[in-house]
């Protein structure tokens, strides 16, 4: 009789192994509007212990790139593995279901492979503030469950100051020191959710996203975030006096068309206080999500991506601020990936990586198979040798509007490479850029204007590549780096 217990227990083992080995959960976590301003990219101000600690057992992708720096198609290109010419969404409003109905999204994958799919907080795109505590522009299909929680910040967003009164909270400078803890604000709220359901979820793969709001305006954080960044060490970021001479007028967002929306420096300093106060405030709501997985046990059969929508400016080429622009602050965004077992984890990754190459890299490492032909090429390679050889690129776009500059809409495409951006607006009708990062990282010499004979030559090698996307032949063998 003794036997039988025994028996009983080693199957459980079994299944429990096999269940370890084939189908791990998966925690998806999304930043809105987060710079590389992470203390393990480098940044000297940010204070991001628990990002690190995921960044030092992980991969760090040091040159990630988004298809489009604006929340809603970005957002849709990830979860649908498809690049925002392919899915026609370009602004805040367009489902991305009008162009391709039958679509089947990531989270979807898992869902219909049996994983429990449920996401908490902000994955899809949201009007922020407004449409907290809503299903947003959610995706019904790609979830079993949805979770909206609703905090603190948005029912005091009467106290919060706004440096742009004529403008919406929502998309100008606008912050608050708010009263209270973590667990009472919104994202603290998706914090404690997601913890909920990784409990009750433990003993089943689950594919689990959580997106936190912040730090998208306005920059709302408990008060003892902002005390970590004091004012009187913040500095505005340089450039110089001419940055903007050889910059053409295209490449600048519609809704900031003024150098630093002609704000003083002291209320500059205290928006990049209230920016850095907010991501720390994230990086605490992280912390505690990896707290829980070790806690339950669950660390080791988790595979973990970290990701914001988009980077964001913080003032650089003298006063651009928030997203919507192809330079490398806008078009560059963090992403980790800790796969249990990965030989390069703890590693950082030098190699062009684009967004549209999360769907396929997560689908391989849960042994899934895409169901539709994806437009990127998964990172595995990369998760297992963060130096292996690559080859890869990048390509962004952004959308103009007409609007007092420009009579007609217009489209800017950029692609970069382990060395160059080049950027054409209206296939060059617009203006053209070229950046050299080996020797100006910060892109401020445009070798466009003035071409000697060796930027021609790089040009000439880059702008097919731009055509091919534009024909939607995109090409999917490495790319050799042009060489001056």
């Amino acid at each position: 009789m003794k036997l039988l217990p025994l028996l009983v227990s080693l199957a459980l083992a079994v299944c429990a192994a096999a269940r370890s080995t084939d189908q791990p959960n998966v925690l998806f976590i999304a930043v809105d509007d987060l710079a590389p301003s992470l203390a393990c990219y480098g940044d000297l101000v940010a204070q991001t212990p628990h990002i690190d600690r995921l960044a030092a057992s992980g991969v760090r992708f040091d040159r990630a790139y988004n298809q489009l720096p604006l929340c809603n198609p970005t957002r849709a290109s990830v979860m649908t593995g498809l690049r925002p010419d392919e899915i026609k969404v370009y602004d805040l409003d367009r489902p991305f279901r009008e162009e391709v109905p039958d679509v089947v999204t990531l989270s979807q994958q898992f869902k219909n492979a049996g994983w429990f799919s449920a996401r908490v907080g902000k994955i899809y795109h949201y009007n922020v503030p407004a449409s907290i505590g809503t299903d947003g522009f959610d995706d019904p299909p790609s979830w079993d469950l949805t979770v909206n929680p609703r905090g603190r910040d948005k029912d005091e967003e009467h106290l919060i100051y706004n440096a742009e009164p004529h403008r919406k909270i929502s998309g100008a400078l606008s912050w608050l020191a708010a009263d209270g803890t973590d667990e009472e604000q919104t994202d603290g709220m998706i914090a404690t959710e997601a913890i909920r359901l990784m409990t009750e979820k433990r003993d089943e793969p689950f594919f689990l996203g959580v997106g936190f709001f912040r730090p998208h305006t306005p920059f709302v954080a408990p008060k003892k975030y902002f005390d970590l960044y004091p004012l009187e060490e913040i500095r505005l970021p340089y450039a110089p006096a001419d940055d903007r001479d050889d910059i053409p007028t295209a490449a600048f967002a519609h809704n900031n068309p003024i150098p630093n929306y002609s704000l003083d420096e002291p209320t500059l300093r205290q928006a990049l206080q209230a920016y850095y106060a907010t991501v720390s405030f994230i990086d605490a709501q992280v912390g505690r999500l990896l707290a829980s997985l070790d806690e339950l046990d669950l660390t080791d059969n988790t595979i973990v991506v970290f990701w914001s929508d988009h980077g964001y400016h913080l003032g650089e080429h003298n006063g651009i601020w928030q997203k919507r622009t192809l330079f490398e602050q806008s078009s560059r965004s963090p992403l980790i990936i800790r796969a249990p077992g990965a030989a390069g984890n703890g590693t950082a990754s030098p190699r062009i990586a684009e967004f549209v190459d999360i769907y396929p890299t997560i689908i391989e490492l849960a042994g899934l198979t895409a169901t539709h032909e994806l437009s990127g090429r998964s990172l595995v390679p990369l998760l297992e040798d963060p130096l292996a050889t690559w080859n890869g690129y990048a390509i962004t776009q952004v959308l103009r509007p007409s609007d007092d500059r420009l009579s007609t809409p217009v489209m800017g495409r950029s692609i970069r490479t382990a060395r160059w951006r080049y950027t054409d607006w209206e296939e060059g009708a617009r203006g053209v850029e070229l950046y050299d990062h080996y020797a100006d990282p910060m892109e401020f010499n445009n070798l466009a204007v003035d071409p000697d004979a060796e930027a021609q030559l790089v040009m000439a090698r880059l702008r097919p590549l731009l055509a091919a996307k534009a024909s939607g032949k995109i090409p999917t063998t490495p790319f050799n780096e042009p060489r001056l």
